[in-house]
């Protein structure tokens, strides 16, 4: 692909993505090709159908998504987790799990969008979680699906009370610290 149309799919994938989460499905292609500053021509050489374009944009978003959380957990190993949480509770996880919902209302199943997803994004929460044990921030004894649980537990906080979900964010970081590690309750 030339640079040039490179830069207008790239382009196209993040205006959609702010488009749908912002003003729903229903936005027509040629409303996003005018907010990317390129022709609906152009949006369709690179998305035939409108499906083809909600697909692409939760692809996108989650290796964005990946990205950014591996990027943390070199950057930042001790702070990388909570950090990489708390965005995905107060700033992503809200218009994220709009979309998700959204397309799953239309039948169209996010991870069939990109199959390998929830293991890169499970990888990359292991990098996080490895870092931060590491690193003496996050307690030994947690696991990925247990910090998954966790975030999609913030997550439906958020949607819930967003004006407590930074508070209850907060209160969920403090059990993954070690200082207040308690034995597992045997069931």
């Amino acid at each position: 692909m030339r640079a040039d149309a490179a830069r207008n799919r790239a382009r196209i994938l993040q205006v959609a993505y702010e488009t749908f989460a912002a003003d729903g499905l229903g936005v027509p292609i040629d409303e996003i090709a005018r907010r990317a500053g390129v022709g609906a021509g152009t949006v369709y050489r690179h998305f035939p159908a409108k499906e083809d374009l909600f697909r692409a944009v939760v692809a996108d978003r989650i290796r964005t998504l990946v990205d950014q959380g591996r990027e943390l957990a070199e950057a930042d190993p001790a702070g990388g987790l909570y950090t990489f949480l708390k965005s995905m509770v107060l700033h992503w996880g809200a218009a994220d799990r709009g979309l998700v919902d959204a397309l799953a209302g239309m039948g169209i199943d996010a991870n069939a969008a990109m199959p390998e997803a929830e293991g890169d994004f499970l990888s990359m929460l292991a990098d996080l979680v490895d870092a931060g044990q590491r690193a003496g921030t996050v307690r030994p004894d947690v696991t990925v699906p247990e910090v998954k649980a966790l975030m999609v537990g913030c997550q439906a906080a958020q949607a819930y009370n967003p004006d407590a979900a930074g508070h209850v964010t907060d209160i969920v970081f403090d059990g993954l610290r070690p200082h207040l590690q308690s034995r597992r309750s045997e069931p």
